[in-house]
């Protein structure tokens, strides 16, 4: 039996253990190199390992305002979401679905930028894309008292959606 616990049972080699770069290394592997291992690795850096930034308030609304107006999501969805006639704005436009796929390509939000002209309040406009289509939507959000954001406002194509009155299709 062997007296070396360094090496796995069965093992028949007389290479010892090798260590990560810039970890210790025994005397069997020889002189550190002045690089500081045995080859210089540059980090890797990955999206995957990169810690999740989650989205601001304009970006979320966003991404569901987009849901429900593209036929993705029902109306009923942003029901808790909404204050004032926005909703009632959703709920008489998304049965058009102003935002559809095009061609067989799914919309996709491009870019969607905010402001804070005051304390509680966000306005944000995004660019959506359909294929070759891009569309623009601004929307309103207000804080309340408990902290929430809602959806207080919503415009597409530069084009108020107003209760009981139908825009372009």
């Amino acid at each position: 039996m062997s007296t070396d616990r360094t090496r796995p049972a069965g093992r028949r080699d007389q290479s010892g253990p090798r260590s990560a770069p810039g970890g210790p290394r025994s005397a069997s592997n020889g002189p550190r190199p002045a690089s500081g291992g045995p080859r210089s690795v540059p980090p890797q850096r990955s999206r995957r390992l990169q810690p999740h930034r989650p989205l601001r308030p304009h970006q979320w609304f966003a991404e569901r305002l987009l849901a429900v107006l593209s036929g993705q999501r029902p109306v009923h969805w942003m029901l808790g979401h909404t204050i004032g006639e926005a909703y009632d704005q959703l709920a008489e436009l998304a049965p058009s679905t102003p935002l559809r796929a095009t061609h067989g390509s799914r919309p996709v939000l491009r870019h969607c930028r905010g402001a804070q002209p005051a304390t509680g309040v966000v306005e944000a406009f995004a660019s959506i894309a359909a294929g070759d289509r891009v569309r623009a939507m601004a929307f309103r959000l207000e804080q309340g008292a408990d902290q929430r954001w809602r959806c207080a406002a919503v415009e597409l194509g530069g084009e108020r959606l107003t209760a009981g009155v139908p825009g372009p299709r």
